[in-house]
């Protein structure tokens, strides 16, 4: 019997990831999960991935990416806000973190294709030249906040959720799978700032106002 070609899933405790894993086992890949820690205060989402990867067993690593995501997403973040400028804090975290930096540990590990549980769609065009696309989801897609993905990575990249049309067909597969985390509600705001008060947190880093004199009340 052929040996199974592994992927790396990111793994966020979430619906959309964990579903993802089960998927990938009925593509027949052997799936190893890794939950990378951004913040440091999400143990409860690194708990649900757990108790899914055991229950699906798969081994799951743990990956501090802290240091990392302050310098390269959250420093970026209080800077553009500072210079009157709108960041898309997720775009970094995708190009760097979610995509650089878990390719870069799936390698470390021999494995040479890396997925999440985003909403978007990868393909070769007619010179061969991989390619990010919409996915079937249309109230979902993701591909928005994907574009920066370094190019040398896409042919590695697997996005399992790319072919259904809705969230309602995610959850009921993770029903049906008795995942532990079935009913876990989406989460909408940014990670580092789960109370959306963005102004309480740009105070916290010491960001009070606009450097341009226009943009001061």
């Amino acid at each position: 019997m052929p040996e199974k070609e592994k992927v790396l899933l990111g793994m966020s405790g979430g619906v959309d990831s964990s579903v993802s894993a089960v998927l990938l086992q009925r593509q027949g890949y052997e799936v190893v999960g890794v939950t990378i820690d951004f913040t440091g205060d999400k143990q409860k989402e690194t708990e649900d991935a757990k108790r899914v990867c055991e229950k699906l067993g798969i081994p799951h690593y743990h990956y501090d990416a802290k240091q990392e995501f302050q310098a390269k997403v959250v420093a970026p973040f209080v800077t553009c806000y500072q210079n009157c400028l709108t960041p898309n804090p997720c775009v970094e975290c995708n190009r760097y973190l979610k995509f650089g930096k878990m390719y870069e540990f799936a390698q470390s590990l021999g494995i040479d294709k890396i997925a999440t549980g985003h909403y978007a769609k990868i393909e070769p065009n007619e010179a061969g030249e991989y390619c990010l696309l919409k996915s079937a989801a249309t109230t979902k897609d993701q591909s928005y906040v994907l574009y920066s993905i370094p190019r040398e990575v896409l042919p590695h990249v697997i996005f399992p959720l790319e072919g259904y049309p809705n969230k309602e067909e995610i959850r009921k597969i993770a029903a049906e799978e008795k995942l532990p985390i079935a009913q876990k509600p989406d989460s909408q705001d940014i990670c580092f700032i789960p109370d959306g008060d963005y102004a309480k947190f740009l105070e916290k880093m010491g960001q009070k106002s606009c450097k341009r004199k226009h943009c001061e009340p």
